[in-house]
């Protein structure tokens, strides 16, 4: 699991960018969150040929982003590497 940010250039917007390995989850899954209303097929996260899958998201510089993994038949889950609370995994960007 990984998160990557990259500015948007002219714009107070940060592109996030997360990404699951084969290793991690290697069926269809959405990345759920603060920045889409927390609707599961807003952001699908598409299969790479390496096997591994990614979805990118647009967020206002400095904002927390808050969110969870929707996996294969309905199964949550957290990003281990990011902070966890009451709401899911936090990203502060």
């Amino acid at each position: 699991m990984t998160i990557t940010t990259k500015t948007t250039k002219g714009s107070e917007d940060v592109k996030v960018t997360f990404s699951l390995s084969a290793e991690d989850y290697s069926e269809p899954v959405s990345v759920v969150g603060n920045f889409n209303d927390w609707s599961p097929f807003a952001h699908v996260m598409k299969k790479r040929s390496n096997g591994s899958r990614s979805a990118t998201v647009t967020v206002p510089k400095g904002s927390a982003v808050h969110f969870r993994y929707l996996g294969h038949d309905g199964h949550w889950f957290d990003d281990k590497d990011a902070e966890v609370d009451d709401q899911g995994s936090t990203y502060q960007v």
